[in-house]
């Protein structure tokens, strides 16, 4: 290609986003989304005279994602990303099966075909770390719950990969065995081994052996080779290069040196990732867009809903609070760059309609334009969403947090005691997940060739379909027997069990309960993602599943409500005849009731003649506040004290819930030193 014109096409595309991006500065709208508009200028559906050479800005826009994805890498620890592995890679499987699920069946209930319902439900369950990253850069937000956002968005890219072997096998009709996806999926982890092993050796040292000898640009120079070949490795071994830019990144922020090269690498990564949601625009035809909009609508109100409740449920089961879950799960609300690939790998392969691209770029572009005011606004409707729970959930989520920041502590025996259990559950799981995706990819051949052999479409189904059950029957009772024994040793650990009279068994049957459904979510509800438009009569199996967990989590929470209001009447008879006393030991007379403390309000107090609810001390802490005494007899004490109670000089307050939330109540009602 003639230099000219390589220079022509980047004065076009880069003149072009700059004047969009002024007016869109000037308008408060999303810089992102002036990218996307500016690519639709200068693509070749609008009649404008610019037109930009797309093959040459698409190559640029690869640059992008690899440079972005890098620098995300510099951002985190291998420590922090193996810490958080097993919990956020059950996270990323549940979210990503859930939004699946439901893409798949909102599809369905269009009267879309199966197959080509299940490619529209996967387009909707992986999230763009682009617009991501981008709008918590524009806040300078790091640390925190973004190294949470950004750790569950690497492991959703791990199962994209996977993803995308299945739907590839879908695409070109072949089958894909059990034995199949297995390979896929070890080769994969070995790829990751490999070159994680392979470069802790190499490239940590070299970074610092240059780090100390020469300029800053050899560094710089240095750091984006590293990101540039781990990436053609990926390329090489067919997995995604943001993948091997990600790995390089980590391997980079192994030698320290992470922090002088993100000022470095900035520049270099803003001005490609411009041009990928340039490229994106260019791939837009505004009236296809504008013939599917009834559709694109439907699927942007199933990423708004669905994608916000999966990430918060499973972030909250997986022990990371209820307000970091919330703050990621509208943080993540938007399809990703993977969308394009599922949606372009229906349509070659004639399996979707030609649209599905279109409404695929749509559904981006509304998200696109949605993320930024859900990420700004994301701590206001954390702190609404935990301060609304209804006072039962409320009591439950303070003392699960509490019981999780137990178990994180770690207990050496009870490892020990989980090893066998777990490694025979994952075993388990995985040979259902192996006989599900080829039951589901064979089902047609299989009925067609039983149908030949004298048997009707609806037996040949049926017998097909008991076949499969009976398979999987001996595997999925021990997944149902491990998760329970998993769930029990665990809960133990938190919560043991009395020889006499048990006073924990309803808080410990209540945090086995969240255990199992943890558990259970983990592994059921991708498994219902992959078979639903294969299996018939499986939507009514989700519903009846769905209505048996509603049942026995309200049971658990109403027997853990009646604990909580009993032991609450013996903290506060405990206050009331040792008021100088701490709470530090009530958990022997009231097992369950981790991390309590007693605050005593100075007549200083900012909380003095504030209800509890106009302190919303709950959504701002996390912490539930179990019982007030007071200083006056003839005032009495409170247990289980309503939110409009006033508080007074003077009142000692008993407050539960995990560390921090006790910490963040502590300075809320009496300052970071006081204690009762």
């Amino acid at each position: 290609m003639p230099s000219s014109h390589v220079l022509t096409e980047l004065v076009i595309v880069l003149g072009t986003a700059a004047l969009v991006t002024i007016v869109f500065y000037a308008l408060r709208l999303p810089v992102v989304l002036g990218y996307i508009v500016a690519g639709l200028l200068i693509g070749p559906h609008v009649p404008i005279p610019l037109v930009a050479d797309r093959e040459l800005v698409h190559l640029l826009s690869e640059l992008g994602v690899i440079l972005l994805v890098f620098t995300i890498g510099l951002e985190l620890r291998l420590s922090s990303v193996a810490r958080l592995a097993l919990t956020m890679g059950m996270t990323a499987l549940f979210e990503v099966g859930f939004v699946v699920a439901l893409g798949t069946l909102a599809a369905r209930i269009l009267g879309w075909p199966p197959t080509e319902s299940l490619f529209a439900g996967a387009l909707l369950g992986i999230s763009s770390t682009m617009l991501v990253a981008k709008a918590f850069e524009a806040r300078g937000w790091r640390g925190g719950f973004t190294e949470l956002v950004f750790t569950l968005l690497v492991f959703e890219d791990l199962i994209a990969i996977v993803l995308l072997a299945i739907l590839g096998t879908i695409a070109s009709g072949a089958n894909l065995s059990g034995t199949e996806l297995a390979a896929t999926v070890a080769r994969l982890i070995g790829f990751l081994v490999l070159i994680l092993a392979g470069g802790m050796f190499v490239v940590p040292r070299t970074i610092r052996w240059i780090a100390a000898r020469a300029r800053p640009e050899t560094l710089l120079i240095t750091a984006l080779a590293v990101c540039f070949a781990f990436s053609a490795l990926a390329d090489a071994a067919s997995y995604s290069v943001a993948l091997g830019a990600f790995v390089a990144g980590v391997l980079v922020a192994e030698s320290g040196k992470a922090h002088e090269l993100q000022a470095t690498v900035r520049p270099f990564r803003d001005v490609f990732a411009m041009i990928f949601f340039v490229s994106v625009g260019m791939s837009i035809d505004p009236f296809e867009i504008a013939r599917e909009l009834p559709i694109i609508a439907v699927f942007t109100v199933v990423v708004l809903i669905g994608k916000p409740l999966a990430v918060t449920l499973g972030l909250f089961l997986s022990g990371n609070g209820i307000r970091p879950a919330v703050r990621a799960g509208v943080s993540l609300a938007q399809i990703g760059e993977l969308s394009f690939v599922i949606a372009g790998l229906a349509v070659q392969a004639g399996i979707a309609r030609p649209a599905l691209l279109a409404i695929a770029v749509g559904v981006s572009c509304l998200t696109a334009l949605t993320t930024p005011w859900l990420v700004g606004r994301s701590e206001a409707i954390a702190n609404a969403a935990s301060a609304h729970l209804p006072r039962p959930l409320g009591t439950l989520v303070s003392f699960y947090e509490a019981w999780l920041g137990r178990l994180r502590a770690g207990n050496p025996a009870t490892r020990q005691k989980l090893r066998r259990p777990v490694r025979w559950l994952l075993a388990d799981a995985a040979f259902v997940f192996a006989l599900a995706i080829t039951a589901a990819l064979t089902t047609t051949r299989v009925a067609s060739w039983l149908y030949e052999a004298g048997l009707d479409r609806r037996a040949s189904n049926v017998v097909f379909a008991l076949v499969v059950i009976a398979l999987a029957a001996p595997f999925l009772f021990g997944v149902v027997r491990r998760t329970a024994l998993v769930a029990r040793l665990l809960a133990q650990d938190v919560i043991p069990a009395a020889t006499g009279l048990d006073l924990g068994r309803a808080p410990r049957r209540a945090l086995m309960w969240m255990l199992e459904l943890s558990i259970a979510l983990a592994i059921g509800v991708p498994l219902a993602a992959i078979t639903q438009v294969f299996v018939p009569g499986s939507l009514a199996v989700i519903v009846i599943a769905l209505l048996v967990v509603a049942v026995a989590t309200r049971r658990s929470i109403i027997d853990l409500e009646k604990h909580v209001r009993a032991g609450s009447e013996v903290i506060l008879e405990l206050l009331s005849r040792q008021r100088a006393e701490p709470l530090s030991d009530v958990e022997t007379m009231l097992p369950g009731f981790a991390n309590c403390a007693s605050l005593r309000l100075a007549a200083a107090s900012p909380a003095v003649g504030v209800s509890l609810a106009d302190l919303d001390i709950r959504g701002r802490t996390g912490a539930t506040v179990l019982a007030i005494a007071r200083d006056r007899a003839d005032l009495g004490g409170l247990a289980t004290p309503s939110p409009l109670e006033p508080l007074l000089a003077g009142d000692i307050l008993a407050v539960c819930g995990s560390h921090e939330a006790v910490a963040a109540a502590r300075v809320l009602l009496v300052g970071a030193e006081s204690t009762a």
